[in-house]
């Protein structure tokens, strides 16, 4: 009998799985690498020192808890070798497509002879609405199971090529990609495309998502912080944001509010909401990275929906 290992997008999920008739082990993938420096090279010990250093400056992530919590499930994973077929979990989100074209990387290096199959959630129902795998009733997990994709070699390839792009320092490449539709990842393009919106605007310095943020603050005028960030979370679109990553956008843009309770944007965020200055050199910060590239030595022109090099 062929044995199975599950790798999973988080914990939540994890908790759902083992309640469900599946066999096999299961693994956690705990990380959020649509965050912060990458490198290709994962599970090396210069990949962990990497994301080490960046959760720890900009999420107080201990050294405890990340052994605990990141080192030894990935320790796990590297232990189980014998698996006939290794079964994915992830979403149609940038955070989880990204986590999913790492992993991959590393199956590709590590587990050359296994079969990998994918259950990736998203449009369920044939609405506008996208779900994640927590959203959905036990029957649509099994039937999602049951109608898995399994990647070819090409699959697992592009994926690798895909990952190795989100790693190098210019994303320009990965906007002159489009062949995502000759292989078996539905929500792939939309993840680079929103990614590529992560990078400052020419308009006013600020990125696609810090944007929204302002324009809700500015429409709907939320009672709290918390609201607000509630608000984001609902009708975040492609990001797969948690209320943490709203927390440390909203510190970035700080000088922009008069006051959180209620939330009400300064004359200067006025201003820059409306393109009439720029908010660039104030946010401009010389060690953030999305994936391999700074952050701020790129614009994205919302117009032509290409990336410019400074």
């Amino acid at each position: 009998m062929s044995t199975q290992l599950h790798i999973t997008n988080g914990d939540s999920f994890t908790q759902r799985l083992k309640t469900l008739p599946f066999k096999g082990d299961i693994i956690t993938w705990r990380e959020m690498l649509c965050e912060g420096r990458t490198e290709t090279n994962v599970g090396s010990e210069s990949f962990w020192k990497t994301r080490f250093e960046f959760l720890h400056k900009n999420y107080n992530v201990s050294k405890s808890w990340f052994i605990e919590k990141t080192l030894k499930e990935y320790r796990s994973l590297c232990n189980h070798k014998q698996q006939d077929e290794i079964i994915l979990w992830f979403e149609y989100d940038l955070f989880c497509q990204i986590n999913m074209i790492a992993v991959l990387s590393w199956l590709k290096t590590h587990r050359r002879d296994s079969q990998i199959s994918l259950v990736c959630s998203g449009n369920e129902d044939g609405s506008d609405t996208l779900y994640g795998l927590c959203d959905i009733n036990d029957d649509k997990i099994e039937n999602l199971y049951k109608k898995r994709i399994f990647l070819t070699q090409d699959d697992i390839e592009f994926a690798d090529y895909v990952w190795q792009l989100y790693c190098s320092d210019n994303p320009i490449r990965l906007e002159n990609m489009s062949d995502f539709d000759h292989y078996h990842f539905d929500y792939l393009s939309n993840s680079i495309k929103v990614h590529l919106k992560r990078f400052p605007s020419i308009k006013n310095g600020l990125n696609e998502l810090e944007n929204r943020i302002l324009h809700l603050a500015a429409e709907q005028k939320p009672k709290s912080k918390k609201a607000l960030i509630q608000n984001m979370l609902s009708n975040q679109g492609y990001y797969g944001y948690g209320d943490t990553q709203f927390e440390r956008i909203l510190t970035s843009l700080k000088p922009l509010f008069t006051t959180y309770s209620p939330v009400r944007l300064s004359k200067k965020g006025k201003d820059i909401l409306e393109g009439k200055t720029s908010f660039y050199s104030q946010i401009r910060d010389n060690e953030t990275y999305l994936g391999g590239a700074l952050k701020y030595n790129f614009l994205y022109n919302s117009e032509s929906s290409r990336i410019l090099k400074l």
